[in-house]
Formats: C-alpha cells, structure tokens, sequence
C-alpha cells in the first residue's frame, strides 16, 4: 500500500474509533442513571427491613444494630447490561483507534507522535488504555462516561483542526529519543486525565454528601468523595513519575540536539510548571494534610495545565519546541 492509502486507512480507523466512543459514552450514562436508580430505591427498603427487624426484638431486651444501607460499591458490583456493552465498546474503541495510531505509524516509517494530530491520537488512545488497565486494579468504571466522552471530544477535534498528511521528521526529531521521551509524556498525560476526572467527581460527591439536593442524582452510584480523593492521588502519583522521566529525559534530549540541557523555551517552561503543580499536589496532601477541596483543585489545575501546554503553547508560541505541523 501507498503512503497516502496507509494514512487514509489511519483517518478513518481513528473516525471510528470517535463513533464507536460516543455510542460507549451514550451506554454508561444509561448505566450511571440505572444504578443510581438501584441505589436510591434500595435505601427505603432498608429503612423498612430495620424497622421489622426492631419490631421482632422489641421487649425482649435484646439490642440489634440495623442492617448496613447498600452501599454505592455494592451497587456498582451488580454490573447492569448496559455497563458490560459500555466496557465492550470501549475496549472496541481502542483496539480501533490503536489499529489507526499503528497505520499513522506504518504509513510515516517512524514512531507516530511527531505533530499534534499524532500526539493526540496516540495520547487519547493511551487515555482510554489507561482507564481500562486501571479497572483490572481497582472498579473506576463509574468514570467511563469521562472517558469516553473526552476522548470522543478529543479525536473530533484533533481530526478537524489540526489534521496533517504524513510528512518526513525535522532533524531535530530524528533521535531515539522521540520514542522514549514523547511516548513517556504522553503515559503521564494518561494517568493525569484520569486523576482529574476522580477529582471532578470528588468534588461533586462531597458536595452531594453536605446536601443530597445540590449533587447530580447518577453520583448515587458512585464511591464516598475521600475513596474518590485517595484513587485520583494514588493515579496522579504514577503520572507525576512518569512525567519526571519526561523532564529529565527531554533536558537530555536537548543537549544531544541543541546542545543545552535546559534554554527555557515556552515548552521547556510549561512542561516544568506543571511538574512543580504535580509536585506540589503530592507535597502538599503528603505533609500538609491538604484533604478535600484544596487536593482535587490541584489536580485538576494541573491537567488544565496539561492541556493548555498541548493546545495553546503549541498553537501560539513560538520556539525549539514548535512541531505541530500546521
């Protein structure tokens, strides 16, 4: 096959991947609003079965704890089939656009990561890969409406605005280090989309717990708000690592191509900024004792940051780091 074939077989594995994710999306807000649901309708019935219960030992002089409310967790076990179609469909996706990001590969002869358009289609591949990785660890199902939605919203944006054909490498660029390096920061970028999702739902949740009337009704089938705070910090905490080796591997990288380790470049600069965020989320809530609020806007500053060093930093500046090929 041609180049221009590889490619336009990539394009359109990565649109599928885009639909296949919005149907995914569409499936688990079916399943959130089921479970929540089952949660809300198991609370009465518990009220009533501890009232029987009451009842039967009355005047014996017996006391008896009241049975445990169903909890969220045991909700969320009770996998509706709408959730197993929604994972099924996600995992789809991925293996899709994986295909697609693998073409990209083929068609340039080269690791596919060397403009935006291949940044983020490879990055919201690695997105989804991680939360599905994560669910083999511990259930984060509950955050696939997230996922999914955000990389369907990524990859239609990233195939609308900043699609580019299979172009050779700048010299700079051709290095092994472009696997490494690229590669690294975009499993960072993975873990840290998913810690800030945790976080959004963090803050939802603990708002909901103060007032059931102002949280979302689907939050019913989530965890507490601090097991929420506790999964995003152990997340954000792989991504933190892998995005040390980014900074540390990029400052290498430099001095092998330009020869300085360090020129504070807009890029150089953002990439630093959001380690020193990440930093201090993870020193902050270590020894600090920052809980609550204060942790999960952190975290989700510094995905904002993330992405603003993507998108912004690569549209408007200027500088060694410019490579997003439009």
């Amino acid at each position: 096959m041609t180049t221009a074939t590889l490619a336009a077989y990539s394009l359109l594995a990565v649109y599928s991947a885009a639909a296949i994710y919005v149907l995914a999306f569409i499936a688990y807000v079916v399943d959130l609003s089921g479970r929540s649901r089952d949660v809300v309708a198991a609370r009465p019935a518990s009220a009533a079965a501890a009232k029987a219960e009451a009842a039967k030992v009355e005047g014996s002089g017996t006391v008896l704890a009241p049975p445990a409310p169903p909890t969220a967790a045991a909700a969320s076990a009770r996998a509706s089939k709408a959730g197993r179609i929604a994972l099924a469909l996600t995992v789809l996706g991925f293996v899709v656009q994986a295909i697609g990001v693998v073409l990209r590969g083929v068609a340039a002869a080269r690791a596919p990561w060397a403009n935006m358009f291949e940044f983020a289609i490879t990055g919201v591949a690695v997105i989804v890969g991680v939360y599905l990785a994560v669910n083999i660890f511990r259930n984060v199902r509950y955050l696939g409406a997230y996922i999914t939605g955000l990389a369907a919203l990524l990859l239609m944006l990233s195939t609308l605005n900043v699609y580019v054909d299979v172009v050779p490498l700048p010299p700079a660029l051709q290095s092994g280090w472009l696997v490494i390096h690229v590669f690294v920061a975009i499993l960072g970028t993975g873990f840290f989309a998913l810690g800030a999702g945790l976080s959004i739902a963090q803050l939802l949740q603990a708002r909901r717990e103060v007032d059931p009337a102002k949280g979302p009704r689907f939050l019913a089938g989530f965890p507490a708000s601090e097991a929420l705070e506790n999964t995003s910090y152990r997340v954000n905490v792989i991504g933190f690592a892998f995005w040390t080796f980014t900074l540390i591997a990029g400052a290498i990288w430099a001095e092998h191509a330009w020869g300085r380790y360090w020129g504070w470049d807009t890029k150089e600069v953002w990439t630093f900024i959001i380690w020193v965020v990440y930093a201090g989320y993870i020193h902050a809530r270590a020894t600090r004792g920052w809980r609550g609020a204060p942790s999960a806007w952190l975290s989700i500053v510094g995905f904002a940051a993330v992405l603003f060093n993507f998108t912004i930093v690569n549209l408007f500046f200027k500088g060694f780091h410019a490579y997003s090929g439009l």
